[in-house]
């Protein structure tokens, strides 16, 4: 019996040498450094002062709005991690330092304390708060930063002969601090929404 007409079991097999590792190691490390980077929505708080975040969003189950990411002065911080599953997301911020904020007519339910609120109807009969968010179109991309700048930001009104400001971001409506008596909570303006989350397909 020659070594051709051995039976298959009986066959060595070939050794493997470092030098035949090489290519396939190079080869497990390309797939590894090719895979794709995470695809979060952040947000970069570019101010000189602390704010706070609210947003809202539509995945699978509807609509949704959590809060608040506290976000030092020249900071970013990750709201969703994972690809991105709509094209229109909503952000609600307060200057906790100098007062303001940055709100839009996207009218979406929030509280003082930390949250997270399934459905935008009925925000003050469900004992919310009803608050003005600015929209984020995405473009349908996979991830997405917003850059939140103080040119963008809204001052609170001041009152001739009142010192500091009133209104939403004003002293005493920042989330985790009780408002004073009398005081509109931010977002209760009870102003009807010009826009509505959703209507945009």
């Amino acid at each position: 019996m020659t070594a051709s007409d051995s039976p298959p079991s009986a066959r060595r097999a070939p050794r493997l040498t470092i030098a035949g590792m090489v290519p396939m190691l190079a080869l497990v490390a390309a797939c590894l450094w090719a895979s794709p980077a995470a695809a979060d929505f952040r947000l970069c708080n570019n101010t000189s002062s602390r704010v706070g975040i609210a947003l809202g969003y539509k995945d699978a189950e509807g609509w949704t709005t959590e809060g608040w990411w506290n976000v030092s002065s020249r900071a970013c911080e990750t709201l969703l991690r994972g690809n991105l599953v709509a094209r229109f997301y909503y952000i609600y911020a307060l200057d906790y330092d100098r007062g303001g904020e940055w709100s839009g007519q996207a009218f979406m339910c929030s509280r003082d304390k930390e949250f997270t609120i399934k459905g935008t109807e009925n925000c003050l009969a469900r004992g919310f708060d009803r608050t003005g968010y600015f929209e984020v179109d995405t473009g349908e991309q996979r991830a997405w930063t917003v850059q939140l700048t103080e040119a963008n930001e809204q001052q609170p009104q001041k009152l001739p002969g009142m010192p500091g400001g009133v209104g939403p971001g004003g002293p005493g409506t920042m989330p985790g601090l009780p408002n004073p008596p009398g005081a509109t909570p931010p977002g209760a303006s009870g102003l009807p929404p010009a826009a509505t989350p959703g209507n945009k397909q």
